[in-house]
């Protein structure tokens, strides 16, 4: 993926090597959103009090955190990953802006924070075990940077665009709060969102294809490299409920998933690429997934 390597954006927020700690006294994730639906395996889906809380991460993501951090500065003396973040940041929502701008709407640019462990959001304290985050209280996305480390090391996915296709995920969810589709979804009855079909499912497969849609878009702006859909493609069938699940026990359990199969996520994306429409992106309408 072609970019500016010396990007900075004015929606980037970066605390890395500050202190975590939650905002609000006495009350961690957890506690604060008590209608939690954690699975042994893959991403957690919680439902908040106020809005829907999206919290989308890997078991284990903060070990590598400090390497990570301290070390990915390139040659010429720059960080390199917070650059590059903050490119794919403005060119996700700039596309996003102008999609909106072309069917009558205002789009409003969420912030992204780069952080080091933990941290403190308006959904709680976020810690880097959880994955790259979307918090629908405060519009910001969360993310330690050791996360891509283990998304190459844990399933083997490298490249810069398998790295845009995550934080395309999560402006994907700000876009559906921006739409109100996350608060149709919670306003849904518990036993509508769990399960393979379940909505929680069809908002997270919406959230790739979404990122399908940025993707078409750097595709027509020719600023893709050879490669770099199949790295997309790639990240989205290793993050797939039950290529996590057979990794982690040899067994697949589909009432436990939340964020849809490897094929499903891959094949959401694809048709966001291909198609470009909101309408192509109509996870709920979907006689299948």
């Amino acid at each position: 993926m072609r970019y500016d390597q010396d990007h900075e954006s004015p929606d980037l927020i970066d605390e890395r090597g500050q202190g975590g700690g939650s905002r609000m006294a006495g009350a961690g994730l957890i506690g604060f959103l008590p209608l939690l639906l954690r699975f042994k395996y893959g991403w957690v889906v919680i439902v908040a009090v106020v809005g829907y809380g999206l919290l989308h991460g890997f078991s284990g993501g903060g070990a590598v955190t400090s390497q990570v951090a301290n070390t990915a500065v390139s040659a010429r003396g720059s960080d390199a990953p917070r650059h590059f973040v903050a490119f794919v940041l403005d060119d996700t929502q700039t596309t996003w802006r102008k999609f909106f701008a072309d069917n009558g709407q205002t789009y409003r640019n969420a912030k992204l924070v780069l952080f080091t462990d933990s941290t403190s959001t308006g959904c709680g304290n976020g810690d880097a075990a959880t994955g790259p985050f979307y918090c629908p209280n405060d519009e910001r996305v969360y993310i330690d940077l050791g996360f891509y480390n283990e998304l190459s090391q844990r399933f083997g996915i490298k490249g810069d665009f398998a790295e845009a296709y995550v934080i395309a995920h999560e402006i994907g969810h700000h876009v559906q709060k921006l739409l109100g589709i996350s608060d149709q979804v919670d306003r849904s009855g518990k036993s509508a969102r769990i399960g393979a079909t379940g909505l929680s499912v069809r908002l997270e497969l919406q959230a790739d294809c979404f990122a399908g849609i940025w993707a078409r878009s750097t595709n027509q702006r020719q600023i893709l490299d050879a490669g770099d859909v199949q790295e997309a493609l790639g990240a989205a069938s290793a993050v797939g409920d039950d290529h996590i699940q057979k990794q982690e026990s040899g067994s697949v359990t589909p009432e436990t998933w939340t964020h849809g199969s490897a094929a499903e996520r891959s094949s959401w994306f694809q048709k966001g690429f291909d198609n470009g429409t909101l309408q192509a992106c109509d996870t709920f309408k979907a006689a299948t997934l």
